[in-house]
């Protein structure tokens, strides 16, 4: 999909004309399917999309897409939907010999060159499902990829929503904010898999894809924290499907399907099913002009490109997408598997390919029609719980039979992958290696998500700031991918990893106390008292119903009224009302350290509260500085020791 063709679809004539065109682009189809020779049978090939975060030195998102990518000077590379992420794009190869060692070495090769580019200048890539130290401030539209596909793309979403959406994710803690664009999206990055299929295969191995879809993510699983907060083991699939999500909530049971889909049910018949039900169900939300004359082209005997349905197809996000292309004057049919996170290292994104690869391989001779053995249901409620759960999932697995997720890999999943590559004739090394990387990685319990999880709770325990802590995690990571090790031997992280850590880089949403006691202007005194002594707290902000800031009460000026009523016999008031700051001075949440610090200096108040869009979601007091000091003369002493030793050795 060129992205300079693709545009708003912003009147009904426009909806109307492309629609047209992707009708036409499916009597194309279905007229390919139902005669011979026009899809390429052998060979079979396997592809792949990476894609990466940009980090500062700070560990933070890095909005320089567009610089790098200059500098890459690479047709491999692409842009992605933020500026703090890139795609690389890898060439297919045949599946058979050495095939995965050689899309590892081609990946990693990818990996190294940008690495290069960015180090250079003066920053780090990393590959995550969601990058740890990701702030709200980072997912604002001046971090958009300044191009007309992904500009249309956010109007043409925020156009079918139609306003604000809130985001809502429960896990370990709960995530409930409000958000006013779909860049909310960019969060997340993802490693994708292809495989070719004949159109004969098609229905019984995409079938077969959604059945295994949960085990093959639950081993896989490596995105936990969104937002400094422990959601699902995969945040990914919850971020993905509200961040683009166009439903509107009403007061009916009607039925609707976002665009980020596990699907409804299973394929019965053909392809063209799924791309007929995305038509059917989903409004056109781009469009392009379209050039291609497919009816002449089917004449002629050439393969139509089928754009407009390529462009349909790209604003409908199954996490299994159906995926029609033509290459070599041929067309063909792919299966993307788009589940996986990406990272924690190259090699275990190719173990998990090669996982997923043998499984949809052979499965069929096991099962040739999964849905007799499995309810659809089943799949995508197995799907859900692997999101969250991992490898500690349970379930409801072929013939209504409960297995755990460790347990069905490593006794029955595992020998069958084996199988499906050994049945490509894949090198018998490569099976070894890839497959033995699964084994150990379930067996052992440590995905990349309970590695993040393991090390926050620990680091948390000796340090307690959010922010230090995924920072730190976030540098471990980055020095883990380096070397490469699959993510089940990885250490623990440490404090000392955070080699760079500023805390004047710090904006005010990463240290501020978001866990807050308020109290409403008609409260009583008396309870605004008991609150600062229960909590152990200085300040006690005063909201309306609406959390709207309508004044400050502090300890001092409760002991005044205290001290007035004890030395000269002044009754109490009886209302926070009575004795409040009125409209406090505050601070914007993306503000940084420095500039709160100096509205503090300058006007002798030790709290700041913090209002967005006229609401509090936070408030800093002295504590808050006082804690950062604390970590920093902590890293200055860790460093003066490491340079002591240092001259010692010289």
């Amino acid at each position: 999909m060129g992205e300079e063709r693709v545009k708003l679809a912003d009147s009904q004539e426009e909806v109307q004309r492309f629609m047209k065109y992707v009708l036409k682009d499916i009597r194309a189809l279905k007229k390919m399917l139902n005669e011979d020779g026009w899809f390429e049978k052998e060979p079979i090939r396997i592809g792949a999309e990476q894609e990466l975060c940009l980090v500062d030195r700070h560990s933070k998102a890095s909005p320089r897409n567009m610089e790098v990518l200059d500098k890459l000077d690479d047709e491999n590379f692409t842009t992605e939907f933020a500026k703090f992420n890139l795609e690389i794009n890898l060439d297919p190869l045949e599946f058979k010999d050495d095939c995965l060692t050689q899309m590892e070495n081609q990946l990693q090769q990818k990996i190294d060159k940008v690495r290069g580019v960015v180090e250079e200048m003066g920053g780090e890539i990393l590959l995550t499902g969601i990058l740890p130290t990701i702030r709200k401030a980072d997912v604002d539209l001046k971090n958009l990829t300044p191009l007309q596909r992904y500009r249309a793309l956010c109007k043409a979403i925020n156009k079918l929503r139609g306003g604000d959406f809130d985001l809502r994710i429960q896990g370990m803690d709960e995530l409930l904010m409000k958000f006013d664009s779909p860049l909310l999206e960019a969060c997340n990055t993802g490693f994708q898999v292809h495989l070719q299929v004949t159109p004969e295969e098609f229905v019984r191995k995409y079938n077969i894809a959604q059945a295994i879809t949960a085990p093959v993510l639950a081993a896989a699983v490596g995105s936990p924290i969104f937002f400094g907060k422990r959601l699902w083991s995969e945040t990914r699939i919850a971020l993905f499907q509200q961040s683009v999500d166009t439903r509107t909530v009403g007061d009916h049971l009607r039925e609707s399907s976002p665009r980020v889909t596990f699907g409804n049910e299973w394929v019965n018949d053909s392809i063209l099913e799924i791309f007929q039900e995305d038509t059917a169900r989903y409004r056109v939300m781009l469009s392009s002009e379209v050039t291609e004359d497919v009816e002449k082209l089917l004449e002629e005997g050439t393969p139509p490109s089928l754009n407009a349905l390529q462009v349909h197809n790209g604003t409908v996000y199954r996490w299994n997408r159906p995926c029609y292309g033509v290459s070599n004057g041929k067309a063909h049919l792919r299966i993307e598997n788009r589940v996986f996170p990406s990272g924690p290292t190259v090699t275990d994104e190719m173990a998990n390919s090669a996982f997923w690869l043998g499984l949809l391989n052979k499965m069929e001779d096991y099962h040739e029609d999964i849905r007799k053995v499995m309810d659809f249901d089943d799949a995508r409620m197995n799907f859900m719980a692997a999101s969250k759960m991992g490898l500690d999932t349970k379930f409801r697995w072929f013939n209504d039979r409960r297995i755990n997720a460790v347990d069905l890999i490593t006794k029955e999943l595992l020998p069958i992958a084996r199988e499906g590559l050994e049945k490509r004739n894949i090198r018998r090394g490569d099976i070894d290696d890839y497959l033995q990387i699964i084994e150990e990685r379930v067996s052992s319990g440590q995905t990349g998500a309970t590695w993040i999880i393991n090390n926050y709770a620990s680091l948390m325990k000796e340090n307690s700031s959010k922010e230090q802590t995924l920072a730190a995690i976030t540098t471990a990571m980055i020095k883990n991918q380096k070397k490469g090790e699959p993510v089940h031997k990885w250490g623990i992280a440490r404090m000392e990893d955070l080699e760079h850590w500023q805390p004047s880089s710090l904006i005010v949403e990463e240290f501020m106390t978001t866990d807050l006691f308020t109290v409403q202007k008609d409260d009583i005194i008396e309870f605004v008292s008991d609150l600062i002594d229960w909590r152990r707290i200085r300040y006690v902000p005063v909201e309306d119903d609406k959390n709207h800031l309508v004044g400050l009460v502090t300890m001092r000026m409760i002991f005044k009224e205290y001290s007035k009523t004890v030395n000269h016999k002044d009754q109490v008031p009886e209302t926070v009302d009575e004795i409040m700051i009125r409209n406090p001075i505050t601070v914007h949440p993306e503000a940084s350290i420095m500039e709160a610090m100096d509205i503090m200096d300058s006007q002798k108040i030790g709290c700041l509260p913090v209002v967005k869009n006229n609401r509090l979601v936070g408030i800093i007091t002295e504590q808050n500085y006082m804690t950062i000091a604390g970590r920093l003369l902590r890293l200055l002493h860790l460093n003066n020791e490491k340079e002591d030793q240092s001259n010692s050795a010289s």
